[in-house]
């Protein structure tokens, strides 16, 4: 009896120990699954779920402001983004050229370059006109001026239509043009005419109708019967037309 006595008692003992151990770390065990729920873990001292959201929030702000405040590409001057710009077109350099009747076109005949261009509007006379040359009283020839729509008047034979050959004048002095214009007749109706007119092709010693100097540059229109001079010369051009002279 006695050793079975001492033997209840050891495993009284054991047991109890048992349930201390057994209790103990279940206690143990508990208290780490609170402090893992709470967010704490053996080293964090109080850091908890918010306060790490938090810290992660400053973090991103810290970060757009150091991205707002750094240069970025697009925020650099223009002169530091040369891949970004596109090449200016070069600018049309201005032209001090003549233009218009004068214009230099660089028309050449017989490798002789040209100072007028005929106009858009110039045409063959419908009328057969004709100039009679005269040399003081005397006519010297008569030339027919309806062949074409115009007649290059100079020194130069090799270009002129009709040489003068006197030294006052120019190699390339004037031009005797046929043009298309409109004009209104006596019951106001438009009408479409093609009419002699003179340019003096900035002449030395210019040219004149009738006695007077025409301006240069500048068509002058001829008419029936008018009288044209080149220079110094004494030779009279006479503007006629068949009907008059049948």
């Amino acid at each position: 009896m006695g050793s079975s006595s001492r033997e209840q008692h050891k495993d009284v003992d054991r047991y109890e120990r048992r349930a201390e151990r057994t209790s103990y770390g279940d206690g143990h065990r508990n208290d780490e699954k609170k402090s893992r729920e709470d967010g704490r873990g053996k080293y964090d001292r109080g850091v908890g779920p918010e306060r790490s959201v938090d810290r992660e929030l400053e973090r991103s702000k810290d970060r757009r402001r150091e991205r707002s405040r750094s240069p970025s590409r697009r925020d650099a001057p223009i002169q530091d983004q040369p891949d970004l710009i596109e090449p200016e077109a070069p600018k049309e350099k201005p032209n001090f050229q003549q233009s218009g009747l004068l214009g230099a076109d660089q028309n050449t005949f017989n490798g002789v370059v040209l100072k007028y261009s005929e106009p858009p509007e110039a045409r063959k006379p419908t009328k057969h006109w004709r100039l009679f040359v005269f040399k003081g009283k005397e006519q010297v020839d008569m030339l027919h001026i309806h062949r074409q729509s115009a007649f290059l008047l100079g020194r130069e034979r090799k270009i002129a239509d009709i040489p003068i050959d006197h030294p006052s004048c120019s190699k390339q002095h004037a031009v005797l043009q046929f043009r298309q214009v409109a004009t209104k007749n006596e019951f106001g109706e438009t009408i479409r005419d093609v009419k002699p007119y003179i340019i003096d092709l900035e002449s030395a010693n210019g040219v004149f109708v009738n006695g007077e100097k025409v301006p240069p540059s500048r068509y002058y229109e001829l008419k029936l019967g008018d009288v044209i001079k080149f220079g110094f010369s004494t030779r009279e051009y006479v503007m006629m037309f068949d009907e008059l002279v049948e």
